[in-house]
């Protein structure tokens, strides 16, 4: 801790995640459990990069997208899953307020590029659906890249500008984060500083880079439900939902357990849901997102074929 000059406040320099503390006789089992899931996680979405990557017929926007969200996966579970593992095994639970605003600041990105990549896969599926005519020239690589890279600098820029009014707010104590990891409103809670701006400038962006990606995202699903439910013959119905289950069973997942976490008040017996719906969408939805793909997808299948036959 450290005193600011002229003054009799104390600053703190770091911050303790209680993460599961009140469960002291499990951290072991729990340090074992997370490093399977981080170890299962790592591999498949790799696994899912390797394939889109070499694998000719993975060369669609579809697979580009899905290469793209499993590199997101890679870092999103790095961000959380080594500190959580650390903190298990050797029993300190001490973060840097420094090392705690990186953490939200490299969260905050992928949960933003997250929702992009979402809308645009579900995008994908609309215009392959409703547009089959029109799909090839409007999906093409060119803008399937441009969409990617756009997806991820503006969520570099937005969260740049939110780490920086972040940055600004001073923490005088206490200096306990109830939670597993470095989020917005528990750390906010923390601070001694007006928090007023940085609070509005969060709802602002929050609204733009996760709310209008969710609408986008469900407008295309009822515009794709609706033309499947138009298609006469029960094998085409059933060819065309399996080109889009996958996708939508990933996002119904992230959705639900993102607004569960964000829209259900923080407080009393509810923290500890918040703390398993948390897990459900930090840790969770990184190993299940490959898994849907793969066992529900027959072009992965067949190209996980063709890469063991090699």
């Amino acid at each position: 801790m450290e005193k600011a000059e002229g003054e009799n406040q104390t600053f703190i320099t770091e911050f303790i995640l209680l993460g599961f503390g009140n469960l002291p006789e499990l951290q072991i089992l729990f340090f074992l459990l997370f490093l399977v899931i981080y170890i299962v996680t790592m591999t498949a979405n790799m696994l899912i990069v390797v394939l889109v990557v070499t694998d000719q017929h993975l060369h669609t926007p579809m697979y580009f997208f899905l290469g793209n969200l499993s590199c997101l996966e890679i870092c999103y579970t790095s961000t959380i899953l080594p500190r959580m593992l650390a903190n298990f095994l050797t029993g300190d639970k001490t973060i840097s307020v420094t090392g705690c605003i990186a953490q939200f600041y490299w969260f905050g990105v992928l949960v933003t590029v997250e929702c992009y990549l979402l809308a645009l896969m579900s995008y994908d599926r609309y215009l392959a659906i409703c547009k089959p005519l029109h799909y090839a020239a409007l999906m093409n690589g060119r803008f399937c890249m441009q969409l990617a890279a756009g997806s991820w600098l503006s969520s570099f820029i937005v969260l740049t500008l939110l780490i920086y009014l972040v940055s600004q707010l001073v923490f005088c104590g206490p200096n306990e984060i109830d939670h597993f990891f470095c989020d917005f409103t528990p750390m906010i809670k923390l601070s001694c500083s007006d928090t007023k701006l940085v609070t509005l400038v969060t709802l602002i962006f929050s609204s733009v880079d996760i709310v209008s990606p969710f609408i986008l995202t469900l407008t295309s699903y009822v515009y794709i439900i609706s033309t499947i439910l138009r298609i006469p013959s029960a094998t085409g119905r059933q060819k065309a939902f399996s080109t889009c289950s996958s996708h939508l069973i990933v996002v119904t997942i992230f959705y639900g357990t993102l607004m569960i976490v964000y829209i259900l008040p923080n407080t009393g017996s509810l923290k500890a849901l918040n703390k398993i719906f948390s897990i459900l969408y930090t840790v969770l939805t990184p190993l299940i997102n490959p898994l849907i793909y793969s066992l529900r997808n027959k072009d992965v299948k067949e190209a996980l074929r063709r890469a063991l036959r090699k």
